[in-house]
């Protein structure tokens, strides 16, 4: 035990790698499930890349802690085996700072979004780097003055700096939670950042303890072998715990409605906002006729109009600006005194047509994009106004017309002409009159008489034959 203590290999060890490696595995498979199962797309900007350095600072942080507590026997005379490679950069810059300072700009997002109604300030990978200066200050510091003994451990008066620089990045997180502690979130934001919370103290509490130990009790073999294995085991489950996707985007509540049914991408934010009347068609809608000499805004209005239009655009790779007008119909249906539902609603729409290199950026003035991008006020009413007036003109100009002579705008004819006849036989039910049948009685095959008044005078004579026949 007692050379497995100081050089590592012992079975608690190789059990905790174990444990450490399927927390691995369980957190990628988190991440990426809802993409390669339900076939959602991979969203862009800060949501896509902050998650994806959780899941980076996550690793580093398991492994640095494999590498400098000396769980797998290895000659320390290499140079990728320095304890101030693993120990100080990758577990504190790379690794636990990358982690924490993910979910402070997270949690800035929030803060600026819902509280303040408007995009934060400054953008996120610049913010990300200045939020993690401290820890990379720390590390060249430490670097720089060697506190470190050969198994990698600090003495007592270095660990109590390195646990406050810690706890300030834990209290920083308590101050924006707290500034937000009264937004109704939908997708679980708050539960997840109180979770973060109380798993990171927890976290640090213990690695607290078992470097204590470590530092006080190096001649103590079993000591050191449960401090580390608790401190891997503690880690495997923190970068589980504090992992969290719902804060970038809701994408839990998208995979129940993959799961439900079929929906398009440009309604499922709707339908998981709970917005009223938001999805296909229904069959009970009201019909209505499509004239292509109205206005075109009022033709937008028909949503079966909408709905062939959006299948034509798309066709021709230019359908954003429609799918853009059926998500602002959507945030329309959204009360104005519902400003939580709104700012997401809202927010999904930057993201996806108005942010620079977005999914489905729209083709809209500069001056406009600005406008949006800049609003002090994410649930005003009109912030999509003038985008709206913009690209309807565009639409009506570049597409309207191709449309009238498309297969797309045919078909629309048809349905609708069908669905005013059976509309009428449902509302008016059948008509017994003379208009029975439109067949002549030279093209009948059966060569029927068809006439009220003949089958009545046939009928007559048949009967005055019997009375005849009866009474000679």
């Amino acid at each position: 035990m007692t050379t497995c203590a100081v050089k590592g290999g012992c079975p608690s060890d190789y059990a905790a790698v174990s444990i450490s490696l399927l927390s691995i595995f369980l957190l990628i498979g988190k991440a990426v499930a809802p993409h390669l199962i339900h076939k959602i797309a991979l969203p862009k900007g800060s949501s896509f890349w902050l998650v994806t350095l959780q899941i980076i600072a996550s690793f580093n942080l398991i492994v640095s802690i494999v590498m400098s507590l000396g769980f797998l026997r290895f000659k320390r005379g290499y140079w990728w085996s320095s304890c101030y490679i693993w120990a100080v950069w990758v577990e504190g810059p790379l690794g636990f700072g990358l982690l924490l300072s993910s979910r402070i700009v997270q949690a800035f997002q929030l803060y600026y979004i819902f509280v303040r109604r408007r995009l934060p300030p400054i953008r996120s990978f610049i913010f990300l780097p200045l939020v993690l200066l401290p820890w990379i200050i720390g590390a060249a510091f430490l670097h720089t003055k060697k506190p470190l003994n050969n198994r990698c451990h600090m003495r007592t008066q270095w660990i109590i700096p390195v646990i406050c620089l810690h706890a300030l990045y834990v209290a920083a997180m308590v101050g924006f939670t707290a500034a937000i502690r009264h937004i109704e979130f939908r997708f679980h934001e708050l539960k997840d950042l109180w979770r973060g919370i109380l798993v990171s103290t927890c976290s640090i509490g213990i690695w607290v303890i078992a470097y204590i130990l470590n530092e006080t009790h190096e001649d103590i073999p079993l000591v050191q072998i449960v401090t580390r294995f608790l401190i891997l085991v503690m880690t495997s489950v923190l970068v589980l715990v504090f992992f969290s996707i719902s804060i970038s985007q809701p994408l839990l509540s998208l995979m129940s409605l993959r799961k439900n049914e079929h929906q398009e991408y440009s309604t499922m934010m709707g339908r998981a906002l709970g917005i009223p009347d938001s999805g296909l068609l229904v069959q009970t809608e009201s019909v209505q006729s499509v004239d292509s000499n109205e206005p075109f805004d009022k033709l937008l209005s028909n949503r079966r109009f909408r709905q062939s239009f959006m299948e034509f655009a798309d066709s021709c790779l230019a359908g954003e600006s429609v799918h853009f007008y059926e998500e602002v119909q959507q945030l329309d249906r959204i009360p104005d005194s519902d400003h939580v539902r709104r700012i997401y609603m809202a927010r999904h729409i930057i993201d996806r047509y108005i942010a620079p290199g977005a999914t489905m950026e729209v083709n809209i003035s500069h001056r406009c994009r600005q406008e949006i991008l800049s609003t002090l006020d994410l649930a005003h009413a009109n912030l999509f106004k003038n985008a709206l007036i913009e690209l309807i003109h565009l639409m009506k100009m570049n597409l309207a017309n191709d449309y009238w002579s498309s297969t797309f705008y045919m078909k629309l004819k048809d349905e609708a002409a069908m669905k005013t006849v059976d509309h009428e036989l449902e509302t008016g039910g059948w008509n017994f009159s003379q208009r029975l049948s439109s067949v002549h009685c030279t093209d009948d095959p059966f060569h029927q008489e068809h006439s009220p008044r003949k089958l009545g005078s046939s009928t007559n004579r048949d009967t005055e034959l019997q009375l005849r026949e009866k009474f000679p």
